[in-house]
């Protein structure tokens, strides 16, 4: 397993790293360029609109998914009838892969027969609800079918770390008086630190590497609107035949990547070691 890991993962990378620098395109060469690509990277339209839709997506998923799988959870929490049932279907999307979910709600988005289509169809004629043949709030309707897809997954995670919570806690709360949301603020949610953090972990590497979701629902359209730093990878790699600029843009996504996890390791593990 070390081996594997020396081998695929860090050897793969520091490989993508050195290859970056250099002008291959159709086979790697170490043919080196200096920051050129790198240069034409942050020159280019299209990867400018990559990084604003990532971060548009990336902070709306994290704070919605969040959100929606916490409050299911305490929902389900309450001992409700049916619970069983209700944690099936909240979790189902999450058994589709990303091109089901896109196809279901590009069907869905759909002006024609989608939710526009059907309201209208009740009487309301001047309604409008096209997000994805909108250029201004497309990635909007692609964060729709994200946040649908992860908020069950979240919602057991976090339905888990609740029932972890001893029952003489709430107990506590309601003699002391203290009221529910109170009780959840104050009390509940930072003794699930280490749950929050499993479900930061897990919603922030589905938003570095979105990809099939934008490729099934849009294709990157309207024109370039909804374009993912994945995507650029992927096109420019394979179909334009440019390694090094592909691999340019790789390197940029593992350098986010590090810039976000290194002050939480740093904070999560560092605070520990001195506390």
């Amino acid at each position: 397993m070390i081996l594997t890991a020396l081998v695929v993962f860090v050897g793969g990378t520091a490989w993508t790293v050195v290859h970056s620098f250099t002008s291959s395109r159709l086979l790697p060469k170490l043919n080196f360029v200096g920051f050129d690509q790198y240069e034409r990277l942050w020159s280019t339209r299209r990867w400018l609109i990559s990084i604003e839709n990532l971060a548009i997506y990336g902070i709306c998923s994290l704070i919605l998914t969040l959100l929606i799988g916490f409050t299911l959870a305490a929902l389900l929490d309450r001992k409700i009838r049916f619970e069983g049932a209700f944690r099936t279907i909240f979790l189902y999307p999450f058994a589709l892969s990303f091109v089901v979910t896109g196809l279901a709600w590009q069907w869905i988005l759909n002006p024609d027969f989608g939710v526009q289509g059907v309201v209208r169809g009740m009487g309301w004629e001047s309604f409008a609800f096209d997000p994805l043949n909108n250029s201004e709030i497309v990635i909007f309707g692609i964060l729709i079918a994200g946040i649908w897809q992860g908020s069950g997954l979240i919602m057991c995670i976090m339905l888990a770390g609740l029932r972890g919570i001893d029952e003489d806690i709430w107990k506590a709360a309601r003699v002391d008086g203290i009221g529910t949301v109170k009780t959840y603020v104050r009390i509940i949610i930072p003794m699930m630190r280490p749950v929050f953090i499993t479900a930061l972990v897990l919603i922030a590497s589905g938003i570095i590497k979105i990809y099939d979701l934008v490729v099934a629902q849009t294709n990157g359209g309207p024109g370039i609107s909804s374009e993912v730093p994945a995507k650029y990878v992927i096109e420019y790699m394979f179909r334009a035949q440019n390694l090094g600029q592909g691999f340019a843009a790789s390197t940029m996504m593992l350098v986010s990547v590090i810039v976000i996890l290194v002050p939480w390791a740093y904070l999560e593990f560092g605070g520990r070691k001195r506390g």
